[in-house]
């Protein structure tokens, strides 16, 4: 490859949603085009295979972590954890502790964390991100990604791992000042836990905006300094919806007088609540129930199919329960304190839409997340191209 003529730069800032580009200025003397990114119905567990492969969740089959699945779950001997008490084993220190270790036992390589999953039902639920999606092999419905193209090309890339935002960008000026690597792929992921505790108006959620902007404008300026051609691409997965009531459906369905794991199962996510039904009298009971909660709705076939989540054999739940932006489902499987903010609504909400920002226009715009794998495709097609033979 010909270096120090051309580099793509990409930049996603998690929870950047289009609202907030809107509201705070960001490289504006740098980044000319700004525009709203329709995002994917689910979490980053869904949004970061649509980026990274350009197909939806029917395709890629990641939707969220835990699915019923007794046959083929890993956590079959931990249900004993269950008899331990309650105000040790759901401190948040503890499951994080938990994670860690659970994660070296079973050889996960991709994200894992126990959130506030019940350890008395966490033998019902398989784990769907067992593998690092960046890593060959790591998209469940064997899709490749930007990065397998890359190396399929034979195209050298930075894409830094660490959690730690300033090592990470010291890692990417350090390869483009060796003009070691034409394409960049740098993540800020810190702001998303700001706006959950802080919430989208907060003076901290400002001032972490204006960190990644300090960050971001070094960035572009050490690239400029060595390529002669620079795309920059800042974008996010989503935004983010600040939280207005709270709405106890757990609460709801346990006083039904159905026993979980004989009569149904639940995974209740922040702002999903799925069921898988064991017998008729628990689907009549739930749906009704259900139908009369008006902090949200049942998700129709129809809907979740325009999201691209219709999955065929219903791994993620036979029943979708939405709620209404800015409605927490709290306590769920994700925790038991309220939060500030929340994403996972529908795509719709204004607050859930993402942003894609550049300093070019380049000729594929993109409209959805899934528009993004094209534009890094094309990028890399063109390197491809100006490369000696």
């Amino acid at each position: 490859m010909a270096r120090g003529k051309k580099i793509t730069l990409c930049v996603f800032i998690d929870a950047f949603g289009w609202e907030l580009a809107r509201r705070f200025p960001f490289l504006d003397d740098i980044l000319t085009l700004k525009s709203p990114l329709e995002t994917i119905f689910g979490y980053s567990s869904t949004c970061d295979p649509t980026i990274l492969t350009g197909v939806l969740p029917r395709e890629h089959m990641h939707f969220t972590f835990f699915t019923y699945d007794p046959e083929h779950s890993p956590f079959k001997h931990y249900r004993y954890f269950g008899v331990l008490p309650t105000s040790i084993m759901q401190r948040g220190r503890v499951r994080g502790k938990l994670s860690q270790i659970m994660k070296r036992v079973h050889g996960f390589t991709g994200y894992f964390q126990l959130y506030n999953m019940p350890f008395r039902y966490l033998h019902l639920f398989d784990y769907t991100e067992r593998h690092n999606i960046f890593e060959p092999g790591g998209i469940n419905g064997g899709q490749p990604t930007i990065f397998d193209f890359a190396r399929d090309h034979g195209i050298a890339y930075c894409r830094p791992t660490g959690y730690e935002e300033l090592e990470s960008v010291t890692e990417v000026e350090q390869a483009m000042a060796a003009r070691a690597v034409p394409f960049v792929y740098l993540f800020l992921g810190k702001l998303d836990a700001t706006l959950h505790t802080h919430g989208t108006r907060s003076s901290k959620s400002a001032k972490h905006l204006a960190w990644y902007e300090t960050l971001v404008r070094r960035v572009c300026e050490k690239a400029r300094e060595t390529y002669d051609e620079v795309n920059l691409y800042v974008f996010s997965d989503h935004g983010m919806t600040d939280i207005t009531s709270v709405c106890d459906l757990m609460g709801v369905v346990d006083r039904l007088g159905l026993t979980f794991a004989e009569d149904y199962v639940a995974a209740y996510d922040s702002t999903i609540a799925r069921f898988w039904f064991l017998n008729d009298r628990a689907r009549n009971a739930i749906t009704k129930a259900l139908a009369s909660v008006p902090q949200g709705h049942i998700m129709g076939d129809e809907e979740l199919a325009s999201y691209g989540c219709d999955f065929p054999d219903h791994r993620f739940g036979q029943l979708f329960f939405l709620m209404n932006p800015g409605v927490l489902l709290c306590p769920s499987h994700m925790g038991v304190k309220p939060l500030a903010a929340m994403h996972g609504y529908t795509p719709h909400d204004k607050d859930s839409t993402a942003a894609f920002m550049s300093n070019i226009t380049p000729p594929i715009v993109p409209k959805r997340l899934d528009d993004l794998y094209t534009l890094m495709k094309n990028d890399l097609e063109a390197l491809i191209e100006d490369s000696p033979r």
